[in-house]
């Protein structure tokens, strides 16, 4: 088959992927693939007020504010139960970026990918990464349809962004490992809200934390966050098993009990920290989670996707596909990543009410 020819190929058609895609699109050929035929639902609704800027400073803002109560609901604040039985409120009303925005993650990503498209990128959906090769200064990247064909294409592109999230398959393709800090799991499930105070909650519990937030068309996400070796496996996958988990936790309880029979369990994902070995290498990048993986108690993982594929963006317009912007790109990565485990073990250790259960004396 023929071969495309594009300056950039980014592997991975989620949030980093679609906003290094439409940052670039000014000043490249941009191809953006991804194994799946349009996003699923996924737990993680949380965008940080700092998002806002980036959205506005990609002509994003306004298309997202048009769709507010479908694409996402204004989030006040957050009640904590953290390091005490007592509530304590943490609201945004004087953050000058505004509020949280708690996004349905699906309409989110489907509405970035819309964009990519009507902006000119090139995209490729339901095509998964089959192998690659560099050759001649440019990378041969062998693509399959993510179903039973056989059959490949072969992008060439100068550069390849990969933002294919914790599997950071094209790292992965080369070799390259990733360093893993612990064994955080979230088991999730969704049901109907019928409360009219819509602001989420962190609960904190002896194996774990829970979380819950209303996101758009009166629906509430309650997710445990534990480690995978604590709890059995068969206790993370059902509604019964997971309401048997929050009996230890009467807040997050009493949500659940409101409409137990329309719970609907989604099932368990990986919500560890993990840091890519090598997030920079000859003519390519990881973005987003593929490069960090971040712990959801920092509600930081989509605003440092976006942010990273900005400094990518500013980085390849100043350097090029240079070694120098592969320089530059490992020190920030690096910087941030130290940033946030300081930060992590600052939120964990205000938490010493289980100091001798498993789950956090890990983290103490």
């Amino acid at each position: 088959m023929a071969t495309e020819k594009t300056d950039i190929l980014i592997i991975g058609g989620g949030i980093a992927g679609c906003i290094a895609a439409i940052s670039l699109i000014d000043t490249y050929q941009v191809t953006l693939v991804d194994k799946l035929h349009e996003p699923t639902e996924r737990i993680g609704e949380s965008l940080a007020p700092a998002s806002q800027r980036i959205l506005k400073q990609l002509n994003l803002l306004e298309g997202l504010e048009n769709q507010v109560g479908t694409l996402y609901q204004k989030n006040v604040g957050m009640q904590s139960y953290w390091g005490s039985n007592q509530v304590y409120l943490v609201d945004d009303l004087r953050n000058p970026d505004g509020f949280v925005k708690n996004l349905d993650r699906q309409a989110f990503e489907t509405y970035l990918r819309k964009v990519a498209e009507a902006r000119g990128v090139h995209c490729l959906w339901g095509s998964k990464l089959h192998s690659s090769s560099y050759e001649d200064s440019r990378w041969q990247v062998q693509l399959r349809a993510d179903d039973t064909s056989l059959s490949t294409s072969t992008i060439s592109a100068s550069f390849v962004i990969d933002t294919s999230g914790r599997q950071s398959h094209f790292a992965k393709s080369l070799g390259i490992k990733r360093q893993v800090e612990d064994k955080l799991v979230a088991c999730w499930v969704t049901l109907p809200n019928s409360r009219t105070n819509t602001m989420s909650t962190i609960s904190a519990s002896e194996n774990g934390w829970w979380y819950s937030a209303v996101v758009p068309n009166d629906k509430r996400v309650v997710a445990f966050h534990t480690d995978a070796d604590l709890v059995a496996k068969n206790e993370l996958k059902t509604t019964t098993s997971f309401l048997e988990l929050a009996k230890e936790n009467p807040v997050i309880l009493s949500l659940l009990n409101e409409h137990e029979n329309a719970i609907a369990f989604k099932g368990t994902v990986a919500a560890n920290s993990t840091k890519l070995e090598q997030v920079a290498g000859q003519q390519w990048v990881a973005l987003g989670d593929a490069a960090l993986s971040f712990d959801p108690l920092s509600s930081q993982g989509m605003y440092n996707a976006m942010a990273s594929a900005m400094q990518l963006q500013n980085l390849l317009v100043k350097y090029g596909f240079t070694e120098t912007l592969q320089k530059i790109h490992t020190e920030q990565t690096e910087h941030i990543w130290r940033h946030y485990l300081k930060h992590k073990s600052i939120f964990y250790q205000a938490e010493t009410r289980w100091k001798t259960a498993a789950f956090w004396e890990r983290r103490l």
